[in-house]
């Protein structure tokens, strides 16, 4: 046949000459969502499709793995298979697919074309690209990766609540127009979005929302955490950008998620590192006044809404203006150093918190303990402190006052207490511990 002259062939034989060229041939029905093959040779000779099988399976083959490897979408995700594998006419795209326990790509061309008349039902044909074609394919998606930073985009219209031109980056460079409502989707995305954020999301995404609070031509976008295809919690932005149309009562929106994570955790980094200059003591690196204040207050409120038990110890080091005097400052501030790497040891693996109140004022606060194990501690850390080598002076001592919260107290009353309890540790010699 391959000898004819162009114009003696007929459409028979081109059939014909297909059948022998295609590398893959599949008749499907949606609708009873099962497939049959027709002819599977070279690259799908390999059971990636089957002689038979289930519809969205083979959706599942093809579309809903990472577009750089054959790693699987997670399971949520796969919710949205039966919508791509509806078509309302015929259809072509590029495939990269795996064969098992390769790490090496094959480029697929594949083409569907819908049966006249019988719209659930369509007939694909797939062929393996060869190399040089492969290589251009693969040129190009690299540097589609490189200049986009969209995970997902996509058409909606809240009159009509459709979507359209559906592009899910990190599958495919394609876009795909799914028969997926708006409000479908919006409530099978919610299940991607993180704990935190699916109430504002599903505040932002609703569409009476959307229509009143955003004009042609206007754009609002919200940060939140998102599912991505690996099924890791990223960082993204998403966007919606109502389109700009003469008619008032066009409500057509561009959807848009951008992937933010890089920045957003170098972001939350620095944040966090102002965050606790802002709440530590510069010289110790405890808590400093404000912070530790909040944790009294934070354990007060705890104690009367819970009644877990709180506990105070406020420690004054004894005679620390001598050190100043007679050693230098740089010599003092040594001394607060150690006497902090002291405190901060002795409150691991207790509930606890300790900051610098001012000078040389500690403060520790307790949460849930025994109060009379709270006494053993204050004492045991007095007599710890009393025989530590401190740096250039040798040895000091600290005094200690210990109360107990009661329901009724407020901030000022249990914080006057302990202070009264240090004061009489001071005033009956120092080196000791008062209980009130």
């Amino acid at each position: 046949m391959s000898e004819k002259r162009i114009e003696d062939y007929t459409l028979s034989d081109v059939v014909g000459l297909l059948e022998e060229s295609v590398d893959a041939v599949i008749i499907a029905d949606s609708k009873e969502n099962k497939y049959k093959t027709l002819v599977r040779r070279g690259f799908f000779s390999d059971n990636l499709v089957e002689e038979t099988g289930n519809y969205h399976d083979l959706i599942e083959k093809l579309w809903f793995h990472l577009a750089n490897s054959n790693e699987k979408v997670v399971g949520d995700y796969k919710s949205f298979v039966s919508y791509y594998g509806d078509f309302k006419g015929k259809y072509s795209r590029r495939l990269k697919l795996y064969k098992e326990g390769s790490n090496e790509p094959s480029i697929i061309q594949l083409n569907v074309y819908p049966i006249v008349n019988a719209p659930d039902k369509y007939i694909f044909t797939m062929d393996e690209l060869a190399d040089e074609y492969k290589q251009e394919y693969m040129t190009t998606g690299k540097v589609n990766a490189i200049q986009s930073s969209y995970l997902f985009s996509m058409y909606v219209d809240l009159v009509e609540d459709t979507t359209g031109s559906i592009n899910v980056s990190e599958i495919s460079d394609d876009t795909v127009n799914a028969a997926l409502k708006y409000s479908e989707w919006r409530l099978m995305i919610v299940n991607m979005i993180g704990p935190d954020d699916k109430e504002l999301f599903l505040k932002v995404t609703d569409p009476e929302y959307l229509k009143a609070n955003l004009a042609p031509g206007r754009m609002t976008s919200f940060d939140c955490q998102m599912v991505n295809l690996e099924g890791r919690l990223i960082w993204v932005k998403l966007i919606f950008n109502r389109v700009k149309t003469k008619n008032e009562e066009d409500f057509r929106f561009v959807f848009l998620v951008q992937d933010i994570n890089d920045n957003s955790e170098e972001l939350f980094a620095t944040l966090k590192k102002y965050e606790n200059l802002a709440q530590k003591d510069s010289l110790t690196e405890l808590m400093n006044h404000g912070s530790i204040k909040t944790e009294i207050i934070n354990a007060l409120d705890s104690l009367k809404k819970e009644g877990e038990p709180v506990a105070l110890m406020m420690l004054d080091l004894d005679h620390f203006k001598n050190v100043n005097d007679t050693h230098g400052h740089a010599a003092g501030d040594k001394v607060l150093k150690h006497f902090s790497g002291l405190l901060k040891e002795f409150i691991k693996g207790k509930d606890a918190e300790v900051g610098r109140w001012g000078g040389e004022e500690f403060v520790i606060v307790y949460r849930g303990k025994n109060f009379d194990k709270v006494k053993e501690n204050a004492e045991a850390l007095r007599r710890e402190v009393e025989f530590s080598d401190f740096p250039e002076i040798g040895h000091i001592t600290c005094s200690i006052g210990v109360t107990e919260v009661k329901k009724d107290d407020s901030f000022e009353k249990a914080f006057e207490r302990v202070d009264r309890a240090l004061y009489a540790s001071k005033e009956s010699g120092r080196n000791r511990m008062t209980v009130l």
